[in-house]
């Protein structure tokens, strides 16, 4: 005899999300996988005259022309050097492409959504502001970026 069991029984309250770890000046970041389409090799981009420093140029991905975002500006870091780990993360978030540049990738990871914190109200303001929250991995801080605002700030720096 079978013994049916409520469908949502076994649904976790907090389930992980899946992110992609980056670094920034020595810091660490991270973006929700689900909006990463791919992670490429940095590779030159076609500048754009006039352009703001967080959007220096464009590539051209797979048929799409993307713009570049460079994340250093928006975040109030130092400008990094390019060298060999630097990365393209190709994102697309409600629609909207972007080839982010980051000095390496790190890793993929699943981290328990209960496990985010708010984002410490010491941090800048400006750089609070494109942060969803702070979580912990490997007894670091890593500022969770959120997409909605960073492209609201792109919108506006432009």
């Amino acid at each position: 005899m079978f013994v049916s069991s409520p469908v949502n029984e076994h649904v976790e309250e907090h389930p992980d999300l899946d992110v992609l770890l980056f670094r920034l000046d020595r810091e660490l970041y991270a973006i929700m996988s689900s909006s990463v389409r791919e992670v490429t090799r940095y590779r030159a981009y076609t500048p754009v005259p006039g352009a703001p420093p967080t959007l220096p140029g464009i590539i051209s991905q797979r048929g799409m022309i993307l713009p570049i975002v460079e994340l250093h500006p928006l975040l109030g870091l130092e400008p990094a050097e390019i060298t060999r780990s630097a990365r393209l993360v190709i994102v697309v978030h409600n629609e909207i492409g972007m080839a982010l540049l980051v000095e390496a990738v790190l890793d993929l990871v699943a981290i328990p959504a209960s496990s985010i914190e708010p984002v410490p109200t010491a941090l800048d303001p400006a750089r609070a502001r494109f942060l969803r929250g702070i979580v912990q991995h490997d007894d670091r801080p890593v500022g969770l970026i959120d997409l909605d605002e960073l492209i609201a700030g792109l919108r506006e720096k432009d």
